[in-house]
């Protein structure tokens, strides 16, 4: 049997079915029904952000989160991570300003972002990458000197802490993916989350057409998601504290059997309580990562190159160089960790990579 990279969880289907029958007995499937309304409290409290909206998906909330806070110009970047990432910018008509990252977590370098700054730059867009928080202090204290809004792009970031806080409750607004690769999922959705009331109204106008009945108030976008979706999201929800455990034990697997090897690991910060999303493996050549491929793919493992290319290397944008993160780009595989994935498989692939760790 194959082992990818990531495995959808899946509730048990009566459950699934129960919840869903909720709604059907009611006979709204969309706009905002029951199921929706109750899974956004549900989310309200467990991430202690009471501006919170569920939407279609995660990249959708970028390109909102942008046209709320009235970005128009430059936004300073990373060149490491998903690409809806920089696409949201471009989508928006704004200019990404890359700025390379830090070895160790992955995140931007937030030393390196004041340099960056010019007269057209309004906003800094941030990635927690795989999960781990930015420097959020220090981007608040750059974005409060310079009057810059703050984005982040929290898509892999759920049930990750910061200071005893959701980092999801950080920045002039923050995003979320809820897509059914990631650890709590409602098939395809996201998030938007924002302390500001009015910026909070906006992106609920955003998400249903600018409208409020028959009373037009803002252009607007059609990023409401439905009642089967929140279903799956309900019904996962009662699972985040087994999934989480069960993903910090694989991670815990990994790092034991792989410490004190050549490959680099992610190094979490003291101050953050992880989600343990993924398990991101550096290792030390290009020539090297494509061995190690070819191994586990001869032996039906498929892990996968997050993040390749490095953003800034797009070929539809003009080219910015960040040495670091096209570096990592080229050596970075994420290593298979999901909720039914046995330690028995684990130490398979950990055998393949030690084979291979000097090679």
């Amino acid at each position: 049997m194959s082992i990818n990279v990531t495995k959808t969880f899946l509730p048990p289907f009566d459950e699934y079915v129960a919840m869903l029958k909720k709604a059907w007995d009611t006979g709204f499937v969309t706009n905002g029904g029951i199921l929706l309304q109750e899974l956004e409290s549900e989310l309200k409290k467990k991430l202690g952000t009471p501006n919170l909206l569920v939407c279609s998906n995660g990249t959708i909330v970028l390109q909102m989160a942008l046209k709320a806070l009235g970005i128009t110009g430059e936004v300073i970047t990373t060149p490491f991570s998903y690409v809806a990432t920089t696409t949201a910018i471009l989508w928006e008509q704004c200019t990404p300003v890359f700025v390379d990252i830090n070895e160790q977590n992955f995140c931007i370098d937030a030393s390196k972002i004041e340099e960056a700054i010019t007269e057209k730059t309004q906003a800094i867009l941030a990635t927690h990458v795989y999960g781990h928080p930015c420097d959020i202090d220090a981007i608040a204290d750059i974005a409060g000197r310079h009057d810059l809004k703050v984005i982040y792009d929290a898509a892999h970031a759920f049930g990750s802490m910061y200071k005893g806080r959701s980092v999801m409750g950080f920045g002039d607004v923050s995003t979320c993916s809820f897509h059914a690769t990631k650890l709590f999922h409602m098939v395809e959705g996201g998030c938007v989350i924002s302390p500001d009331k009015d910026v909070f109204e906006r992106l609920g106008l955003y998400r249903a057409f600018g409208h409020v009945g028959e009373d037009y108030y803002d252009i607007g976008i059609n990023a409401k998601n439905s009642e089967l979706h929140a279903a799956m999201g309900l019904c996962n929800l009662n699972y985040l504290e087994q999934i989480l455990a069960r993903q910090k034990h694989n991670w815990e697997v990994y790092a034991t059997a792989l410490k004190g090897t050549k490959y680099q690991m992610l190094e979490i910060s003291a101050d953050i309580s992880y989600n343990y999303a993924y398990f991101p493996l550096v290792l030390h050549s290009a020539e090297s990562l494509k061995r190690v491929l070819k191994a586990l793919n001869e032996q039906d493992v498929w892990p996968r190159r997050y993040f390749n290319p490095a953003l800034n290397r797009l070929p539809y944008i003009a080219y910015q160089p960040c040495s670091v993160a096209e570096s990592i780009a080229e050596r970075v595989i994420c290593l298979p960790v999901y909720y039914e994935l046995s330690e028995t498989d684990q130490m398979r692939i950990v055998e393949i990579l030690l084979k291979y760790q000097t090679d």
